[in-house]
């Protein structure tokens, strides 16, 4: 997958590469057809989500249930974000 055409807002991705290798976030914009916003809501929280190339990313095919209408809700917060992704985080994918 090298076009973002197949990925949600709210769509689960493990970094490839980068100082954040084998990081697990989620993706919490669609900026072009290659680019991201993705977040975890402890070193990349939805006050600076980090942008970041779509070929950079391991793509899972689960999507939070808590994003809906292909945009996060003013009231998803850091906390919210990082309960999210824990269980992505214990497990050895």
């Amino acid at each position: 997958m090298e076009l973002t055409t197949d990925m949600t807002v709210g769509q689960v991705v493990k970094s490839k590469s980068g100082r954040d290798k084998g990081r697990i976030f989620l993706v919490y914009k669609i900026v072009d057809d290659k680019m991201v916003l993705i977040v975890d809501g402890k070193l990349r929280g939805v006050e600076r989500p980090k942008l970041k190339k779509i070929k950079h990313l391991m793509v899972y095919k689960d999507i939070i249930k808590n994003i809906v209408d292909d945009s996060i809700p003013a009231s998803m917060n850091n906390a919210m974000i990082r309960e999210c992704l824990r269980p992505y985080n214990t497990k050895d994918v």
